[in-house]
């Protein structure tokens, strides 16, 4: 095991977002105004919540994979010289019941970088809140109040509030890889599969939309890969381009449109566009139907007819939380 890193700056940070499909790191300098400058940020497919649905723990070589990722994002922490560290897991370790087995793979990965360091499970709460801030930073006020939208893999966050905060939250028990897993399986899927997952997303989301006065909102935020995907597709890039997909409007007909298309494609027309991240091919359809239930469910709520998608998220909360 290396040393934790020698002569650290004290206002360099990082956090690493771990989800049921992907892990994250960012590594920023937080400055006296409390922002962020990016120095590095990174994204892998791994699929940690590789049938935990289904079998209840993490599958051994979906650790392994974790592990890898992570000790790459280490090395370049040490690298960086980052002197504060947080790991936030969420949706699929909650669920897991060999978690510690993960945990103890993240303490020795980690380790080299601050002593003592793991990765920790938060609430579904503190995930909505974390992407929340992260999410509505670049936002001028007036735009509020917000609801902000996470879809991960195993779970998706609304969360609403404005510049003051967040007022209400609730994490449902769906995303993308959960809602594929579970209602799917067709190449491309079945009119009948999809009809299933429509049913079972708006199932799911109902608890969230009684608990989350969404109706209040002026403004719909989406964050997380599955989002990103659909604003990339729906712009036609020809490759996936941050700095073109962070804070696009995409209508809710074209939410629609690009939801329809991608379900009608097989898996190898899914993984000829140019945007599409090779580890999203399986599970994109299934956010695209949990996305194309938020639209209808906001535009007849709120009166929302446009969906905002930002490129900071729950990361950039996690790295504000630290500073």
């Amino acid at each position: 095991m290396n040393a934790p890193n020698e002569g650290a700056l004290p206002n360099r940070v990082g956090a690493i977002d771990c989800g049921t499909n992907s892990i994250r790191l960012l590594i920023a300098d937080v400055t006296a105004e409390g922002t962020l400058v990016n120095v590095h940020r990174e994204m892998r497919i791994v699929r940690l919540g590789q049938g935990v649905d289904a079998t209840g723990a993490f599958a051994p070589e979906a650790i392994e994979r974790t592990r890898v990722a992570l000790a790459d994002y280490a090395a370049l922490m040490r690298d960086a010289r980052v002197g504060k560290v947080r790991m936030v897991a969420t949706s699929a370790t909650r669920d897991a019941a060999n978690r510690e087995v993960f945990f103890e793979m993240t303490r020795a990965e980690l380790g080299t970088v601050v002593p003592g360091a793991q990765a920790e499970v938060i609430t579904g709460d503190e995930e909505a809140r974390l992407s929340f801030t992260g999410a509505i930073g670049e936002l001028s006020d007036e735009a509020g109040p917000f609801v902000v939208v996470d879809l991960g893999g195993g779970s998706t966050e609304l969360v609403f509030g404005d510049a003051d905060g967040v007022q209400a939250a609730y994490s449902a028990d769906i995303g993308c890889v959960r809602i594929t897993e579970r209602c799917l399986p067709g190449n491309p899927p079945t009119a009948e599969q999809v009809a299933a997952a429509r049913e079972f997303a708006t199932e799911r989301l109902a608890a969230a939309f009684a608990e989350v006065p969404v109706e209040r909102a002026h403004t719909w935020v989406g964050v997380a890969g599955t989002m990103t995907t659909l604003a990339a597709i729906a712009l036609d890039l020809p490759e996936y381009d941050s700095a073109r997909v962070h804070l696009t409007s995409l209508t809710v007909d074209q939410v629609r449109e690009v939801g329809d298309r991608l379900l009608a494609m097989d898996h190898d027309q899914r993984a000829a566009l140019g945007p599409m991240h090779p580890g999203r091919v399986d599970v994109i359809g299934g956010g695209a139907v949990i996305t194309e239930v938020l639209a209808y469910e906001l535009s007849r709520r709120a009166d929302i007819s446009a969906l905002v998608v930002s490129e900071h998220d729950i990361l950039d909360g996690i790295a504000l939380s630290i500073a």
